[in-house]
């Protein structure tokens, strides 16, 4: 692949920044710039959340093509980057999981620094609940699987729950009582839009265009190979298309004549009104279908289980509205007063063994990162690495192999359903 020099780097955000232009009366720049299309890419990356945005900052960053777009049919963040949770731990079930989110979790850590944007990454610790004797012997499996792949987890009780979420009912009197926890502290939240703009700010600073409003309506391939995009705002020619749609991905990849086992279902989640601090973890019970965090304005933010029938709305729906008021009062019957400000949905793609497809495709030239369901902004970092990785040497890295579009057909499944944060 060609390769090109980044061009520029953007002004560094800094104390001492805020202050001079804060004297001065000077304004920031924009953190990233518009461009009409070009004919021809080097590579052209669908989707500018944050898998698109990682995918395209490694590739100029650490593999030096800048001659590359970002295509998006709405605004950067506006998919599902923008309404998810951000919750972000690697307390996986099996070994290729582990691994694999737990270098995302390697690279968020890092982030910040790297980006010079502050992502708000908050390790305060994921508690998952158990109320079942079935749930703790899983959680088991899960805390030796993660400590053999030296990621910290342990199964904790009663005691260590209370001590640690103090407005959790551990008593017996609940419907479903608590009878342990899966505790890692490693996990925890981050701020999704910073993270978004982080990267995009980075990739557009060492030449990467980024082309918001811009829908992909065709894809060219012919040969057997990729050859472009067709696009609302004209065609453009590459030999390397990337998609990164998520919830949309089985109709984009359709386009390339690809089909994919993958269902897309909405996944709605819910804001309360800020109230003093008092939850420094991540909470969530699989029986109960619901997680909650606490943001750093004092929203509880909840989940819940994906919606029973696939979709591809974005709407809130009062069933979710009361159930998930209803399993969190059993968790913590405190917050009975508390009201809820806003609830939306977002799109998952979900695959049958709850693991990613990410790699190339039977069409040369056209690679897929898609089929995260719920796990897919927990991946953002390590995806766009390993994608660029990819795309840039024509090597798939070891820790994507478990991952390919063959494993379908070949039955090699990497069956992450017990690892889910909730029931689906």
């Amino acid at each position: 692949m060609r390769s090109r020099r980044s061009r520029s780097s953007p002004p560094r955000y800094s104390g001492f920044g805020l202050i001079r232009r804060g004297l001065t009366g000077t304004s920031w720049p924009p953190a990233w710039r518009r461009y009409e299309p070009r004919r021809r890419y080097d590579v052209v990356v669908i989707g500018g959340g944050v898998h698109g945005l990682a995918t395209a900052y490694y590739l100029a960053a650490q593999h030096g093509l800048t001659n590359v777009a970002v295509l998006e049919r709405g605004y950067l963040g506006g998919g599902a980057s923008g309404r998810n949770t951000a919750i972000i731990r690697s307390n996986y079930l099996t070994p290729e999981g582990v691994r694999f989110y737990d270098r995302s979790v390697r690279l968020y850590e890092s982030l910040a620094a790297e980006l010079n944007f502050n992502a708000m990454f908050s390790q305060r610790g994921h508690l998952t609940l158990a109320h079942s004797d079935s749930a703790l012997r899983i959680m088991r499996w899960r805390a030796e699987v993660n400590r053999l792949q030296g990621v910290d987890s342990s199964v904790i009780g009663r005691a260590e729950i209370a001590s640690l979420v103090p407005s959790l009912d551990v008593t017996d009197h609940p419907r479903f009582p608590i009878l342990g926890g899966l505790w890692h502290p490693p996990g925890g939240i981050i701020r999704h839009d910073a993270v978004v703009w982080g990267y995009a700010r980075a990739a557009d600073a060492l030449g990467v265009h980024l082309h918001q409003d811009t829908e992909v309506v065709g894809i060219d391939v012919s040969g057997g190979r990729v050859r472009g995009v067709r696009t609302n705002r004209g065609q453009i020619a590459a030999p390397a298309v990337v998609t990164c749609t998520a919830g949309w991905a089985s109709t984009v990849c359709d386009l390339a004549g690809i089909e994919l086992p993958i269902t897309t279902f909405p996944l709605q989640a819910a804001v309360t009104e800020p109230v003093r601090p008092f939850l420094d973890t991540v909470v969530v019970s699989g029986t109960l279908h619901v997680y909650v965090s606490q943001s750093d304005r004092g929203e509880l933010v909840f989940g819940a289980a994906v919606d029973p029938v696939p979709s591809y709305s974005t709407r809130g729906s009062l069933e979710f509205t009361e159930n998930v008021a209803a399993h969190v009062l059993e968790l913590m019957p405190a917050l009975a007063q508390v009201r809820i400000l806003r609830q939306w949905a977002g799109l998952c793609d979900m695959t049958p063994d709850f693991s990613p497809i990410i790699g190339p495709t039977p069409v040369e030239g056209f690679y897929v990162d898609v089929g995260w369901g719920t796990y897919g902004f927990k991946a953002g970092p390590v995806a766009g690495e390993a994608m660029a990785a990819l795309v840039a040497t024509g090597k798939t890295p070891e820790l994507i192999e478990p991952f390919d579009l063959a494993r379908f057909t070949d039955g090699r499944l990497v069956g992450e359903r017990g690892a889910a944060a909730v029931g689906h």
